[in-house]
């Protein structure tokens, strides 16, 4: 007779590994060393010469650099404690990352990319010899603009701000080849679009006009309709918005874009929850992006190396960054002869592993696996929202009882109002139990934030999990408050001085530069 097997608990124990470990120039001894080179043999040396000697002398150092030295054992040693230190989304139930969109990345795909037939290539090589990648990317535009709906893509941008940088550098170049550069030199998005579309036409030269919601919470089409006009140069939004509320009357805008000759730019760094579902041409957009390390499973990187996807119109195409690749036949080729190409905006042709990780998604999935991603996740959005929500002080500003797509942007405003405990310190707390959130980027429209996208990649008990751990925490701000006032407990972070990370004098980026501040 088998014994029953007793249910885990919803909040499993965890004590993050801790260790005393230096910064790896501490631990260097000396001569010591992880690999003993063999020396040349007399015939080498004598046919080769004195390298060194011939490079020239800007080239060479005068001592040699200050690397540290350790036997292999040491360094392993090392780094795997380090790694016992992290979290992430290998480690725990990720789903606090916001518009971050962390989500599973296949190991198969880390197998793909580590065959020297990929590792080995560099991007100067002769295009010849370079069949398969270029092959590869190409083909991954061609889905990427199937899945888009749009005429052509490039792959060049290794993230999504620079994604958004290229749409508006490729809206400018457009409207001054029509002879409107001048004359258009406004740029109208959302507060809950994401920051950077902003920032990008900011830098850009434009200025910038902020749309702020209607009491659902919905972009206002009014409000749009009181400012677009001969100076509009284009509307960058984001939809579903970062609080994952979809504009049902998006299509509205971008008709409106149009009536005065201005382009309508679509940032879906949120598309995890409309793949398959929507497409961004067929509501008329000019131009979009995607973040492939976001909706398309390539690890995100902690900001980089990240890849993003520009698609656009048929109009736009010429504008694209250059070279573009082209096929010719079963050839492929960089295609650089392009006048009104805004250029450059990467060293070279996109991130490549990245690019062979989203194609291997893509085709792993297919059309049928595609659209099932966004269905999953926003099956499990709501399912967290409803968890969520049935935390006492627990909130989902706009959209009162209405769906979500990917995403909720809460509020724990009726907690803090309560307890005094802040969203920040709640999400500090649940890092003591292996979980951790986001709360939100600025400006800080909803009070007391934190943002929440579970993906598809999570399932029903990790999400009961998560949930569970919000509620202990919610429930010890109001039982035990100095327990989450001072928490991490049981982690190897801790509380840092705002007065260092606010005073540049004390701030030092390299190891050699706080030696230098501090002990020379």
């Amino acid at each position: 007779m088998s014994l029953p097997i007793a249910p885990k608990p919803a909040l499993r124990r965890f004590h993050q590994a801790r260790w005393d470990e230096p910064v790896i120039f501490e631990l260097t001894t000396p001569g010591e060393r992880g690999v003993l080179v063999s020396r040349p043999e007399p015939g080498v040396r004598e046919a080769v010469g004195d390298v060194v000697a011939d490079l020239p002398a800007g080239m060479r150092r005068e001592k040699p650099a200050a690397l540290p030295e350790m036997g292999q054992m040491r360094v392993l040693r090392h780094y795997l404690r380090l790694s016992q230190e992290n979290l992430g989304a290998d480690f725990n139930i990720d789903v606090g990352q916001g518009t971050c969109t962390m989500k599973y990345a296949p190991k198969v795909n880390e197998t793909l990319i580590s065959t020297p037939k990929l590792t080995e290539l560099h991007p100067l090589q002769d295009q010849g010899d370079v069949q398969g990648i270029l092959e590869i990317m190409w083909s991954l535009e061609r889905a990427v603009a199937e899945i888009s709906g749009m005429h052509s893509v490039s792959l060049h941008t290794s993230g999504g701000s620079t994604a958004i940088w290229t749409n508006i550098a490729m809206i400018r170049a457009y409207h001054e080849a029509n002879g409107e550069g001048e004359q258009r030199d406004e740029v109208i998005t959302t507060i809950f679009s994401h920051p950077s579309n902003a920032a990008t036409a900011k830098a850009a030269g434009y200025k910038v006009i902020t749309l702020y919601p209607d009491a659902d919470g919905y972009p206002d089409a009014e409000a749009l309709r009181a400012v677009i006009g001969p100076r509009t140069a284009a509307i960058m939004i984001t939809n579903p918005e970062d609080t994952g509320i979809f504009n049902p009357r998006v299509k509205e805008w971008v008709d409106l874009a149009h009536s005065v000759g201005a382009l309508a730019s679509y940032d879906q760094a949120n598309a995890n929850g409309i793949l398959g579902i929507t497409r961004a041409r067929d509501a008329g957009f000019d131009v979009c992006h995607f973040n492939l390390h976001k909706t398309f499973g390539t690890p995100h990187g902690c900001g980089g190396p990240g890849s993003g996807a520009n698609a656009v119109s048929e109009a736009l195409a010429p504008f694209l960054p250059g070279p573009v690749i082209v096929r010719d036949g079963d050839r492929f080729a960089l295609d650089s002869d392009r006048p009104q190409s805004i250029g450059k905006v990467a060293p070279f042709y996109g991130v490549a592993p990245n690019l062979v990780r989203a194609y291997a998604w893509i085709m792993a999935l297919g059309a049928e696996g595609i659209k099932a991603v966004a269905e999953t996740a926003v099956l499990n959005n709501n399912y967290l929202m409803k968890k969520i929500l049935e935390i006492p002080g627990a909130s989902a500003p706009y959209a009162t009882g209405r769906r979500r797509i990917e995403q909720v942007r809460y509020s724990w405003q009726e907690l803090f109002e309560e307890t005094g405990i802040s969203s920040e310190e709640i999400g500090i707390r649940a890092s003591d139990f292996g979980m951790h959130y986001w709360t939100s980027h600025h400006p800080y429209v909803v009070p007391q934030p934190f943002t929440l996208e579970p993906t598809e990649s999570y399932s029903m008990a990790e999400l009961d999990e998560y949930a569970a751990v919000l509620a202990e925490v919610a429930r010890e701000a109001r039982e035990t408050p100095e327990v989450v006032r001072t928490a991490p407990h049981n982690q190897t972070v801790h509380h840092t001085h705002h007065d260092d990370l606010d005073d540049p004098e004390r701030w030092a980026i390299t190891w050699r530069a706080y030696q230098r501040k501090y002990f020379s």
